[in-house]
């Protein structure tokens, strides 16, 4: 898991919105194609988890990708997430406009990224994680960095990290016990 040092969980309790980038966090970084051009993506089901844990419990899940592709579209509506801004080649526009939607500032937001497109949302947002497999030239600009890989399970340890930070985690667990 994160290492929940003191700085992570003081800016993580604040967190209100949660930012994912795509590809080499919610899945591995790998583009398939078939021979029709037929695009095909990997995506963990406990990470999936975790995006539906973090609504539940009132943090807002929104996704920001440089590229497009129907199967995220099919991917988050299926997980209930509304606010996915794909095809942005400038990540800080749907930043700003996902902030003026949500009413929210840059300090209640955290993003999670891999690589350089990310940096400009990274060092905006409150909280910065980086998945254990990023380019490591992003790693100074982050608070926090995942012990698994993009696509491996790093985006369920961000949702549990921040849920923890807020008190949140054993409750929702706890809803799991019970059912």
């Amino acid at each position: 898991m994160i290492e929940l040092s003191d700085d992570f969980q003081q800016r993580a309790k604040e967190i209100k919105c949660v930012i994912f980038d795509v590809d080499g966090v919610l899945t591995d970084g790998k583009l398939y194609f078939d021979l029709a051009g037929q695009e095909y993506k990997s995506f963990h089901a406990q990470d999936g988890q975790g995006l539906k844990l973090l609504q539940q419990n009132g943090v807002e899940v929104a996704i920001i990708s440089g590229r497009s592709s129907s199967i995220v579209d099919k991917r988050m509506k299926s997980l209930g997430i509304t606010h996915v801004y794909q095809g942005q080649e400038n990540k800080t526009a749907a930043f700003n406009d996902l902030l003026e939607t949500l009413n929210l500032s840059a300090n209640q937001v955290a993003h999670v990224g891999d690589d350089l497109p990310d940096l400009a949302l990274m060092s905006r947002a409150r909280l910065a994680i980086a998945v254990n497999d990023a380019n490591p030239s992003i790693l100074p600009y982050c608070q926090g960095q995942t012990t698994r890989a993009g696509g491996q399970g790093a985006a369920r340890e961000v949702c549990d990290a921040i849920l923890s930070a807020q008190n949140k985690l054993n409750s929702a667990v706890q809803l799991f016990t019970d059912a």
